[in-house]
């Protein structure tokens, strides 16, 4: 398996070198908005530690990760009301993962939802409505 890239897209998020429609962090994991949603509310879930995916990543990290993922679907479902989510997770390029930083995708959905063709671009106010409902949903939960 290949090195773990410091100069991945998502690496550069947490730096803050790249810009991006955060939902929600804690010490371990960040939150941000997919901008190339296949669904309303779809967003990435990733650690903050180096790992390239599921299999390089330690149990702490792993652990961390899917707390936040189980929470954030809870709140993806309040936000956007969801009867379920649709949660994604690639692992090297042969098995569909494109960015080498370990992610999980969650998708709200609904009853008779399909999910947009990968690979178009959300309009930024669009995200950015859907950043600020979640952050909301996100308050709520922890309020």
């Amino acid at each position: 398996m290949a090195q773990y890239d410091p100069n991945n897209i998502f690496a550069k998020i947490l730096r803050g070198e790249l810009p991006s429609y955060k939902v929600y962090e804690d010490e371990a994991t960040f939150v941000f908005m997919d901008i190339m949603p296949r669904s309303d509310g779809h967003m990435l879930v990733i650690p903050k530690t180096p790992c390239r995916n599921l299999l390089d990543a330690s149990a702490e990290q792993l652990a961390a990760v899917m707390a936040t993922a189980q929470k954030m679907s809870h709140v993806a479902m309040r936000a956007f009301d969801a009867q379920g989510v649709t949660v994604q997770q690639f692992n090297e390029a042969e098995g569909g993962q494109e960015v080498f930083h370990l992610h999980f995708h969650i998708l709200p959905r609904r009853a008779g939802d399909t999910v947009r063709p990968p690979g178009i671009m959300a309009d930024p106010g669009v995200l950015s409505e859907h950043a600020e409902r979640m952050r909301a949903a996100v308050a709520l939960s922890d309020g």
